[in-house]
């Protein structure tokens, strides 16, 4: 079982139009269904917990799923009246959060929970979210929580061993890292249309950035026994990717904050390094297109 990488550099093509993403986007619908989770064994958690831990990680996961569902749809009806194919693309991607959403009800079934009502910063954050009016805050807000979502995947990956689990995280892993590039075409339009809305994302963005950083303190303490991803960990790889995305995507116009990523021992120029792909290229989203690479696919 293979994840595309997330990695860095940067981005080494011209943008692809939207017809590419929608392409690839309808052929990803016609094999969604096939794909499945084997919960056929329990899980064997160390405590109980670990499993409460679980409980959490996936219900983190589930209200982030729900969110862009919610999102996607609405911009899909506002986009339709001057761009019909991505009024499309964004209804389709909207369609693979929600099919996330399914899995994830199925699978916290399987675990012993159930979705659960939502944490005081939790609540914040997505009551914030749900305020956001203008079509270039609404996607900004959500590239960024694609990204520390597929990072947060990823380095859970590391380290989880049921089988079970792995599964649900290796589908989440590979979708969420094909949804940052998606979005940072999402992005680029609605700048494109709009080419004010840079100067009133730039305050948006660092707010978002600071307080995507600070959320490790809040989920650790409860995530941490399942996942066994430290505070600091967590924090400097959200740094590092959402700083990885920005810096090598000049033409958004959105500089990372120098002072954070000096806190947590990052530069530009490491950020900058010319040795693999941009996470928001359309080669790193070509990797992480192809669901029979990277789960298994019922038979």
């Amino acid at each position: 079982m293979t994840i595309a990488p997330m990695n860095a550099g940067p981005t080494t093509a011209p943008a692809r139009p939207t017809r590419w993403w929608l392409g690839i986007l309808e052929r990803r619908a016609e094999k969604m269904r096939e794909e499945y989770l084997d919960l056929s064994q329990p899980i064997a958690w160390s405590s109980e917990e670990e499993r409460r831990a679980a409980i959490k990680f996936f219900n983190a996961a589930f209200r982030a799923e729900e969110s862009g569902l919610r999102q996607a749809h609405e911009l899909a009806g506002e986009v339709a009246a001057w761009d019909p194919d991505l009024a499309r693309t964004l209804e389709l991607y909207g369609n693979e959060e929600g099919w996330h959403r399914e899995l994830l009800t199925e699978f916290l079934e399987h675990i012993g929970g159930e979705v659960l009502p939502m944490g005081r910063v939790t609540r914040t954050f997505y009551r914030l979210y749900a305020r956001a009016e203008r079509m270039e805050t609404i996607v900004l807000t959500n590239l960024m929580f694609e990204t520390i979502g597929a990072t947060t995947y990823r380095l859970a990956l590391r380290n989880v061993r049921h089988p079970a689990a792995r599964s649900m995280l290796t589908i989440l892993t590979r979708d969420e890292s094909f949804h940052v590039p998606l979005n940072v075409h999402f992005l680029r339009h609605i700048l494109e249309r709009d080419p004010d809305a840079r100067r009133r994302l730039r305050w948006i963005f660092l707010l978002l950035f600071t307080s995507l950083l600070a959320l490790p303190l809040a989920s650790r303490p409860k995530a941490r026994a399942f996942d066994g991803i430290g505070t600091r960990q967590l924090a400097r790889a959200y740094a590092e990717y959402l700083g990885r995305l920005f810096e090598n995507e000049p033409d958004l116009g959105l500089r990372p904050p120098r002072l954070l990523l000096r806190l947590l021992g990052l530069t530009p120029q490491e950020l900058r390094r010319t040795d693999e792909l941009s996470v928001a290229s359309a080669e790193a989203a070509e990797r992480a297109a192809d669901r029979s690479a990277t789960v298994v696919t019922a038979l």
